[in-house]
């Protein structure tokens, strides 16, 4: 006689758990009681909630890059013929655009027209295009991020952290 038969034989997938934590939740012997039940339906209800507001963000993000892409199309159409980019313009014109200095080059008669405001630049398919203001502002009630310089010959030159003449930069610069 040992020890063994003072233990009650216990089946697999009864009372106890492996680990030997106690009963299961749902082991025979044991009734649920009414708070495991509603914390239960709690957690059902949190999990269902969740995952539509997953559905939600997904199908919201979804619509959005749609109209993006809509947007971007209808930009590339009212643009396509009219950039003002010469293949033989040697002047950089820097800009800052997306955190970063991009550039466009240009010609002298436009980095005048483009400092005075009366051109722009937008950011189409990865190029810059040079295009006139009144094309920059239709351009910008389709689709505003794609503007990268616009130009405000009004500005007034107090915004201006370098306005101060210590900091002056000459205009026939190139950098």
């Amino acid at each position: 006689a040992r020890g063994d038969q003072a233990r009650p034989a216990s089946r697999p997938g009864e009372g106890r758990r492996p680990d030997n934590r106690g009963p299961r939740p749902g082991a025979p012997g044991k009734p649920r009681t009414r708070e495991d039940i509603d914390l239960a339906k709690a957690y059902a209800i949190r999990a269902q909630r969740e995952k539509d507001e997953r559905i939600a963000a997904e199908q919201a993000k979804q619509e959005e890059a749609r109209l993006r892409r809509e947007a971007r199309a209808k930009l590339t159409e009212l643009v396509k013929g009219q950039g003002l980019n010469q293949a033989d313009a040697e002047i950089a014109r820097h800009f800052p655009y997306g955190g970063k200095i991009k550039r466009v080059y240009v010609n002298a008669e436009q980095l005048k027209q483009l400092n005075a405001g009366e051109l722009g630049v937008l950011q189409l398919e990865g190029r810059y295009v040079l295009v006139t203001a009144a094309l920059l502002a239709q351009a910008e009630e389709i689709f505003p991020q794609a503007v990268a310089l616009k130009v405000d010959p009004n500005a007034p030159a107090e915004d201006d952290p370098y306005a101060d003449p210590q900091y002056q930069v000459p205009d026939d610069l190139v950098w």
